[in-house]
């Protein structure tokens, strides 16, 4: 497939099985559903300007008519109609959104790889967000009295919005006194309210219900208030003022010993004090309840790497040592396999939404997208509900690259940016 020219793309390399991946995220009417992750198609030949978008119909029913079209289909048509699927006023398809790092440097770089982009999936590109304010001493990414690990800049989409909510200093203080907001609509950053407690880091930090949950961690010293202290907030919220709401506080301070994922799914946040196989312990909220309640043995026992939620229903985890993706079963407390792959190995990040599931492998260097809507549970036809079951299908597994010159550090899905096409 050619590629659009090089002016329009900011990263130009484009994987080729990515390309090859047919797109099936199409979006309905009434909400926007996701678009997989693929290369782009050759681009139509200019038009006018001013050529309206159905010929007949005025531009405000010429949406609705459009509207349920798959995104891909839109974007190959004609210009007028790819300048309507970014526009703010269309309902966005989902992007991969990733917090980046300069792969060139390491420890000694601190905060000068840190940057961000998204994936565009139907143009099959990656693009730059503008960079977001930030504190005189900024988060940073490598510290020198820690070579061989990472600093946690923990990051969570919620509300439609990515939001950065801690990360560690170069004297591995607290670096963000607030969260830091990036609204796709508007192509913009902006500053949210201050923490209702110290500023922290090291904590347990998800999305529930389109809230940022922010739950433990350590402020500049230690504290067993902050480290049980918890809250939640709105970055949505059409009013300024909208602050955080205090959530009752956990049982311990077991979560202020590194970052944590807090996975929403089934009306209740999950989140383990550690990844990988070593003993760790887990935590549950129960948003109905408003209470902490332990975590089922199960799905303890099978939190083996970085989690993330299809859609606030189901929870997907990733065995980095096995390459094997597993989603739980809530009824019976156990994880089924759904995938297992060698470039699944060394999973470091997850995200999932509109039925995919996207993890960073390989140091950061790519992107595994496994989609998962085809192994959802359904009802099975009346013909075989009184023989054997049929097999779940094979979910379709392929690989997105990072830009070039940048390694993942973690990734979100989200609605795509607006911009003029």
């Amino acid at each position: 497939m050619a590629a659009p020219a090089a002016a329009k793309r900011p990263y130009s390399q484009v994987p080729a099985a990515a390309a090859a991946e047919p797109n099936k995220w199409h979006r309905t009417a009434a909400a926007a559903a996701a678009p997989a992750l693929m290369d782009a198609k050759p681009e139509p030949e200019p038009e006018q300007q001013d050529q309206p978008l159905l010929p007949g119909l005025p531009d405000h029913l010429a949406h609705l008519c459009l509207a349920p079209l798959p995104p891909r289909l839109m974007h190959a048509v004609c210009r007028p109609w790819r300048r309507l699927l970014y526009s703010p006023s269309f309902p966005p398809f989902l992007s991969l959104y990733a917090v980046l790092d300069d792969a060139s440097t390491g420890p000694a770089s601190g905060t000068g790889g840190l940057s961000f982009a998204a994936y565009d999936a139907v143009a099959g590109r990656w693009d730059d967000l503008p960079a977001p304010p930030m504190p005189s001493s900024p988060p940073r990414l490598w510290h020198p009295s820690f070579l061989s690990r990472r600093l946690p800049l923990q990051s969570v989409a919620a509300g439609g919005r990515l939001v950065l909510v801690a990360g560690s200093t170069q004297s591995l203080a607290p670096a963000l006194p607030r969260p830091v907001v990036f609204d796709p609509g508007a192509r913009a950053w902006r500053l949210g309210p201050r923490f209702p407690f110290a500023p922290r880091r090291w904590c347990a930090a998800g999305a529930a219900r389109g809230r940022v949950f922010v739950a433990g961690g350590v402020g500049a010293g230690y504290d067993a208030s902050d480290a049980r202290s918890g809250a939640t907030w709105d970055p949505a919220s059409a009013t300024a003022a909208a602050g955080w709401e205090p959530i009752r506080p956990m049982r311990d301070a077991r979560f202020s010993r590194d970052a944590a994922e807090a996975v929403c799914a089934a009306g209740k946040v999950c989140m383990v004090s550690l990844r990988g196989r070593g003993a760790k312990e887990g935590a549950v909220f129960d948003l109905r309840a408003a209470t902490w309640e332990d975590m089922p043995p199960g799905m303890l026992a099978g939190w083996k790497g970085p989690a993330a939620a299809v859609d606030e229903t189901t929870i997907f985890v990733v065995d980095e040592e096995r390459g094997a993706m597993s989603e739980y079963d809530w009824a019976g407390d156990r994880w089924r396999t759904v995938v297992e792959s060698e470039r699944l190995k060394g999973a470091a990040e997850m995200a999932a939404g509109g039925g995919r599931v996207c993890v960073a492998a390989q140091g950061g260097e790519k992107v595994v997208v496994v989609d998962v809507a085809p192994c959802r549970p359904s009802p099975p036809p009346p013909s075989r509900r009184w023989g054997a079951p049929a097999a779940a299908p094979r979910p379709r597994v392929w690989e997105v690259a990072a830009p070039p010159g940048k390694r993942v550090v973690s990734l979100h899905v989200l609605p795509r940016m607006a911009r003029a096409e």
